[in-house]
């Protein structure tokens, strides 16, 4: 089933003919470094906790992070640009391979956010001039007692008399802290009272007054805390001040959380060819395990699920790159990708185990390390839980108020996403307007899980206007997070929709992938039953929101016979 393969990321096969010379040579040479390098390698670098000095020398060498992490507006040569399909495609082939790679592109990319932000022209060159050399960059944010709580940041910051500053503090939980050779740096004035207070600051990993403490994790990422020591702030090294630190802050959290939910797929994608090939090969009491009907369901279940996630996350970029003052939707989309796609990857790595069992262990294979791995992306860049609270605030308008906006299209142009990096105040959320989810579902009324789960979602519209959380028990989180998984739902399936539209993607397979779903919302449905503030009308409704999905025998068995194409069709070199 060509089709079948083609919907997933295969080293073998992979040509990105879709981008332009520079970035599709860029992305064929990451792959045939790792394909080189061997899963044996591969494996011994991730158990051993080896640094990643053979990847950054590679990358560097390349001009890999160079050119896709430099903004036109700060580049000297024509394919350097912020093109967030092109980092996308990069995400994936990094989570395919291994999360501490990406780790260390993760923490560059969110390092350089401020410094993006930032009108400081000389700050801007020096990050330029160091991606040129390869450098990796780290955002000194989050501390060991606060977290990533920047109202009551410790890290202080003394005037100097001279325009500059003394800085001293600590930070916690800081990837690239051992190697950057710039660190954004959150702190606030000890002369200035309140938000007005706070800056943001370039620092140097390499200076006396930086002092490295550990790498706070046990693994090949160095995630580090480190201490300044009366560290000399010079205004050239002035990011952002006041409020506009704090904007940045968040808004660089916006750029850089979308890139957790590629790196889950390329981590469940490689699992997927080892589990399903290892799956069709072990015979056990005389047939293959595939031949038992609860593994070509556990099987299927994860596959529709994984190319969920691709539909998903594949549409969310071009409202992403789209975005500007007048269409703010990605704020929507963005916590979506970090919290639901990187949930589902949690799922799909679930039932593949449950299949291969204590295979699933074994130190020779990379899916024992992507079982660890797939965990670690829903808690980065902010918990589910604070990503369920964020998008309630758009269930309202999203559900009940659509406006007319233009049409998004596919967004595959070879363009630098300028806006990001020019969000302005991280404020407004409820002003935030979206177009009618209900055209999506429209357009694929004929599928019996499409309809069944617009079913569902109809339901949740009108909960909204009749059973909606009180003002008391809008400040019950436990019961808003069983509200906000439901709404997540709709989403997800209104950009899947729109993808499967743009892609042409066949019907068969849709309506297995809604089945899916149909059964999630029931499960959600149930669980806020379930909830101990829950009203009776709130009970009720959740009890008839329930629904089974359209079971059709044929049509799963040759969803089914996709997903066991996939054997043999990878397995990466010694």
């Amino acid at each position: 089933m060509a089709e079948s393969a083609s919907l997933l990321f295969n080293p073998r096969t992979y040509d990105p003919e879709h981008f332009d010379p520079e970035t599709r040579r860029l992305l064929r040479a990451t792959v045939d470094w790792f394909e080189a390098r061997g899963k044996r390698r591969l494996i011994e670098d991730y158990r051993s906790r080896a640094w990643l000095g053979d990847f950054l020398d590679f990358a560097a060498k390349e001009g890999l992070f160079a050119t896709f992490l430099t903004p036109a507006s700060a580049a000297k040569e024509q394919d350097r640009r912020w093109d967030t399909a092109r980092i996308a495609a990069l995400n994936e082939i990094f989570g395919f391979y291994g999360l501490d790679y990406w780790y260390a592109w993760q923490v560059t990319i969110l390092g350089l956010g401020p410094v993006w932000q930032s009108d400081n022209a000389e700050a801007r060159a020096r990050a330029a001039e160091l991606l040129a050399q390869g450098e990796v960059f780290a955002f000194g944010l989050s501390e060991k007692t606060h977290g990533a709580d920047i109202y009551s940041t410790d890290m202080l910051l003394t005037p100097d008399g001279e325009g500059g500053f003394r800085a001293s503090g600590s930070k916690y939980y800081i990837g690239n802290g051992n190697a950057a050779g710039l660190v954004s740096v959150f702190g606030r004035r000890t002369d200035v009272e309140g938000p007005d207070g706070y800056v943001f600051f370039a620092a140097d990993s390499r200076h006396e007054a930086y002092r490295l403490v550990k790498n706070v994790v046990d693994s090949s990422k160095y995630v580090s805390e480190f201490r300044l020591a009366d560290y000399p702030v010079a205004p050239a090294d002035i990011l952002h001040t006041g409020r506009a630190a704090f904007d940045a802050a968040l808004n660089t959290v916006n750029v850089g959380k979308f890139n957790l939910c590629t790196a889950s797929i390329g981590i469940c994608e490689h699992a997927m060819y080892e589990a399903v090939t290892h799956a069709s090969n072990r015979i056990l009491y005389g047939r293959p395990v595939t031949a038992f009907p609860h593994v070509r369901r556990e099987l299927t279940d994860a596959y529709v699920r994984l190319v969920g996630m691709k539909l998903f996350s594949d549409r969310a970029v071009d409202y992403f790159r789209s975005a500007g003052p007048d269409d703010r939707r990605y704020l929507l989309f963005n916590p979506m990708t970090k919290m639901k796609v990187t949930m589902e990857g949690e799922k799909v790595i679930d039932l593949m185990w449950d299949v291969i069992a204590a295979k699933g262990f074994e130190k020779d294979n990379y899916f024992a390390q992507a079982a660890v791995e797939i965990r670690g992306l829903p808690k980065l860049e902010g918990t589910v839980h604070v990503n369920l609270a964020l998008i309630l605030k758009f269930m309202r308008n999203h559900l009940l108020n659509p406006v007319d906006h233009p049409a998004v299209p596919t967004r595959l142009d070879a363009s630098d996403d300028a806006f990001l990096f020019q969000q302005g105040p991280a404020r407004g959320l409820g002003s935030v307007r979206f177009h009618d989810w209900r055209t999506a579902f429209d357009a694929y009324a004929e599928v019996p899980n499409v309809a069944r789960f617009r079913e569902q979602a109809d339901a949740l519209c009108t909960f909204v206007e009749t059973a909606a959380p009180d003002e008391e028990q809008s400040r019950d989180l436990d019961l808003l997070l069983a509200v906000g998984q439901l709404f997540a739902l709709v989403v997800h399936g209104q950009l899947i929709l729109e993808q499967a539209r743009l892609t042409g993607l066949d019907e068969e397979l849709l309506d297995e992938l809604f089945a899916v779903l149909v059964r999630d919302f029931s499960a959600h449905a149930v669980e806020l039953h379930g909830k101990d503030s829950a009203t009776e009308d709130q009970q009720d409704w959740a009890l008839g929101a329930v629904r089974g999905p359209v079971v059709d025998a044929a049509r799963s068995t040759r969803i089914w016979e996709r997903v066991e194409a996939l054997s043999g069709t990878y397995e990466m070199g010694q």
